[in-house]
C-alpha cells in the first residue's frame, strides 16, 4: 500500500487525563507515520485546562461571577471573589509547580499560607487527630514529616478543584476534570440531550475550546481529523470540536472513534451524528483508517470501507469489508511527538496509593498484548474486539519500542495498559529488559493467577515493576466461579503476597452487586479483604458496583446468572449499560457505603483487628469466614 498524501491530525478532546497524554492519538500517529503518512496530534483537553486555569482565566471567571446577582451566588463564588487577588497572583505559579517546573514552591504551598483555601480544603478536617488539642497535622498520616512535595501537590490539587467548582457554578454546570458533561452521552439511547446542548449558545468554555480548535487547524492544515473519544466524559467536547471545524473549515473530513464508540455506538442509527462527523469507525483504528484514506484519495469505493458508519441518502449505513486487521506486531511504536509532555499536571487528588499513579506523574502508556488471553469473565465485554482478539508481539520488539519511547520522551516510567498482561509475556519482557540493561519503572494490570509465582514476582520487580493491580472482584469463591474468573480467594492471597514480598504495591479491584450476591456474601467478602490487608497481601483497593453491559455474558445470557434484564428504552444512539432485576433483593447501595468506608480505613491501617459488621449502617449477619483463613492459606 502506497503512502497517503493526506495530512492527518489526531485530537484528544476534553476531558481525559491531565497528568499524561491519553495514548490513543500517540498510537494512531505512530502507526500512520510508520506508513509514511504526514500525521500530527494535539491534546485539546490539556490546552483547554491551561487556558482556563491561568491568570487571564481567573479574570474572566471573576467577570462571570460578577454577572450573577449577589443573592444567587454560592459560597464557592463568594469565597473566590473575596480571594480573587490571591487566586490571580498564584494560579500560574501553582500550575507551574504541578508541571514540575518549580519544585521549591512546595515549601510555601505546604505551609498553608500561600494558596487561598476554599471549600475543598474542608476535606482535610477528617484527618485531624481528635486527641491532639491543636488538631495536629491533618496530612501527617499520608505524607509524614518529609513528604513536602506530595503534600504540596495534594493541596495544589484541592486549590484547582476549588476553582473548578466556581467555574461549574458560574459558567458551565457540566464542567469536570474527567467526567465533563458525561450524562449527555453515558448509555444515552437518544441523541436529543446532546443535540440540545450543542444547539445552545456557547459559553466561555465552549468558546475557548473553539478557539483552540481553530488554532490547531491553522497550525497543521489537516485534510482529515481524527477525534478519539475514550469515555462518555469526552463526547460533548468532541462534538463541539467537530461543530467548530464544520462551521469554519467544511473542507476537512472528520472521523470519530475510540473506546466510547466501540462500546456504546455499535448499533448507531442516528443520522444527526453525521452533521458533525463524516465517518465513525469501530474497534482498532488502523485498518479502518487505511481504508478510509484510500477512499478519500479515490483509490477505494465506499463499499470497501472497514468497520465504518457513514450517512448516505439521509440514513446511517454501516460498511465492513472483511479484510485482515493490521497485526499487533505491525501497529508501530507510539509517538508523543507534538504533545507538550512537559506541560502536563501531576495532580494528587485521591490518597489511594494506586489511584495516585493514575493522576500523579507522566507515564508512557504501552500495550504488551492486544486483547485478553483469558476472555471468560462474565462481567466483561468479551464479545468485543478489544477483549476477544488476543495477539502478542515478541519481547524483543516490545523493548525496541520501550527504548524508542525513552529516547523520544526522556521518561522511563511506563504504564502497561493491557486488560490483563499475560504472565508469559511479562516474564519474557522482564528478561529482555534485564538482558539489555534497560532501566524503567512500570506498572500494569494482571490476573491473580497461579502462574505469578513468588519467583516471577521477584523477576518482575527486578525489571522495574513498582505496582500491579488485579481483580479480586467479589472475594467469594462461589461468585468467582459464577463469573468465570478462574481464580480462588486462596490463590489471590498467595499471588498478592508474593508480589508484596517482592516490594511491589498491590491494588485489588473489588466488586459488589453481582447477580445473586447476598448480604452474607458481601460480609464474607469484606472479611476476606480485611485479612488480605492485615496479612500484607494488598495495600490498596477500590470497590465498585457491578454494572451489566449488553456485550457481557451476563447481558447476553442473564438466565444463566439468575437475573432478568430490564428492557432498554427505544433509541438509535448509545447502548451499553443495562439494568437487571436480581431476585435476592439485596440492598447493594446500603452495603456499598459500608464497604467503601471499611476499605478507606483498611488502607490506612485502621480497624484491621475489628469485626467487619461494624462498618455497615444496618444489622448484618456475622461473617462465616474463619478469622485466620488468609494466614492459613499463606503459611500452611
Amino acid at each position: 500500500m502506497s503512502a497517503s498524501s493526506l495530512r492527518v491530525l489526531s485530537l484528544i478532546p476534553p476531558m481525559t487525563q491531565l497528568n499524561t497524554p491519553y495514548p490513543s492519538t500517540a498510537y494512531l500517529t505512530g502507526f500512520l507515520r510508520s506508513r509514511g503518512v504526514a500525521a500530527f496530534q494535539e491534546d485539546l483537553a490539556l490546552a483547554l485546562v491551561l487556558k482556563l486555569f491561568s491568570k487571564d482565566g481567573m479574570a474572566t471567571l471573576r467577570e462571570h461571577v460578577h454577572r450573577i446577582p449577589m443573592r444567587q451566588r454560592t459560597d464557592c463564588m463568594m469565597q473566590f471573589d473575596i480571594s480573587y487577588e490571591r487566586y490571580a497572583a498564584t494560579i500560574d505559579a501553582a500550575i507551574g509547580f504541578l508541571q514540575g517546573r518549580d519544585a521549591t514552591l512546595s515549601y510555601r504551598i505546604a505551609g498553608r499560607n500561600y494558596l487561598p483555601e476554599g471549600p475543598r480544603f474542608a476535606s482535610l478536617d477528617v484527618y485531624v487527630d481528635p486527641d491532639d488539642p491543636d488538631g495536629g497535622d491533618p496530612l501527617a498520616w499520608a505524607f509524614g514529616a518529609l513528604g513536602t512535595q506530595d503534600r504540596a501537590r495534594h493541596l495544589a490539587t484541592l486549590y484547582l478543584n476549588d476553582i473548578a467548582d466556581v467555574l461549574r457554578e458560574a459558567v458551565d454546570p457540566r464542567f469536570e476534570f474527567v467526567r465533563y458533561a458525561e450524562s449527555l452521552a453515558l448509555s444515552q439511547p437518544t441523541f436529543d440531550p446532546l443535540a440540545k446542548a450543542l444547539a445552545a449558545e456557547p459559553n466561555w468554555v465552549d468558546d475557548t475550546l473553539a478557539a483552540l480548535t481553530l488554532e490547531a487547524m491553522d497550525k497543521h492544515q489537516p485534510q482529515l481529523v481524527l477525534i478519539s473519544v475514550p469515555f462518555p466524559g469526552a463526547v460533548y467536547a468532541a462534538f463541539r470540536i467537530a461543530q467548530t471545524i464544520k462551521r469554519h473549515r467544511p473542507d476537512i473530513k472528520i472521523c470519530l472513534g475510540g473506546g466510547y464508540v466501540n462500546t456504546e455506538l455499535r448499533e448507531l442509527a442516528e443520522p444527526r451524528v453525521f452533521d458533525y462527523f463524516d465517518y465513525v469507525t469501530l474497534d482498532d483504528g488502523e485498518k479502518p483508517l487505511l481504508a478510509l484514506m484510500e477512499h478519500l484519495e479515490g483509490k477505494r469505493g465506499v463499499s470497501r470501507l472497514a468497520r465504518t458508519f457513514l450517512r448516505q441518502d439521509g440514513a446511517v449505513r454501516y460498511v465492513n469489508l472483511q479484510e485482515a486487521d493490521v497485526p499487533f506486531s505491525e501497529s508501530g511504536t507510539p509517538t508523543w511527538d507534538g504533545l507538550p509532555i512537559d506541560r502536563y499536571l501531576s495532580l494528587l487528588d485521591m490518597l489511594n496509593p494506586m489511584h495516585r499513579l493514575w493522576s500523579d506523574g507522566r507515564w508512557n502508556k504501552l500495550t504488551i498484548a492486544h486483547g485478553c488471553y483469558w476472555k471468560k469473565c462474565s462481567f466483561c465485554d468479551v464479545t468485543l474486539d478489544y477483549i476477544s482478539r488476543y495477539e502478542t508481539a515478541s519481547a524483543e520488539l516490545l523493548v525496541d519500542r520501550i527504548e524508542a519511547i525513552i529516547a523520544e520522551t526522556g521518561q522511563t516510567g511506563f504504564h502497561f495498559v493491557d486488560e490483563a498482561a499475560p504472565p508469559k509475556m511479562l516474564k519474557a519482557l522482564a528478561e529482555e529488559l534485564l538482558r539489555r540493561k534497560v532501566s524503567i519503572s512500570w506498572w500494569g494490570n494482571i490476573r491473580f493467577e497461579k502462574s505469578f509465582t513468588p519467583e516471577l514476582a521477584l523477576l518482575l520487580a527486578e525489571s522495574g515493576c513498582i505496582a500491579i493491580s488485579g481483580g479480586l472482584e467479589v472475594a467469594s469463591d462461589r461468585l468467582l466461579k459464577l463469573m468465570k474468573k478462574g481464580v480462588s480467594v486462596e490463590q489471590v492471597a498467595r499471588v498478592t503476597h508474593g508480589f508484596a514480598e517482592a516490594g511491589v504495591l498491590v491494588h485489588a479491584y473489588l466488586m459488589y452487586g453481582f447477580p445473586t450476591q447476598t448480604v452474607q456474601d458481601t460480609v464474607d467478602a469484606l472479611e476476606y479483604v480485611r485479612q488480605l490487608f492485615d496479612n500484607g497481601c494488598i495495600q490498596s483497593g477500590f470497590f465498585h458496583r457491578f454494572a451489566c453491559t449488553v456485550h457481557s455474558p451476563v447481558g447476553q445470557n442473564p438466565e444463566e446468572y439468575g437475573v432478568q434484564l430490564v428492557p432498554l428504552p427505544e433509541g438509535d444512539f448509545a447502548k451499553n449499560d443495562v439494568g437487571f432485576i436480581d431476585p435476592t433483593g439485596t440492598d447493594h447501595e446500603l452495603m456499598g457505603r459500608g464497604l467503601n468506608k471499611a476499605l478507606y480505613n483498611f488502607m490506612h491501617g485502621i480497624g484491621l483487628d475489628g469485626d467487619v459488621r461494624g462498618w455497615f449502617d444496618a444489622r448484618v449477619p456475622k461473617s462465616k469466614v474463619p478469622r485466620q483463613f488468609i494466614e492459613r492459606a499463606l503459611y500452611s
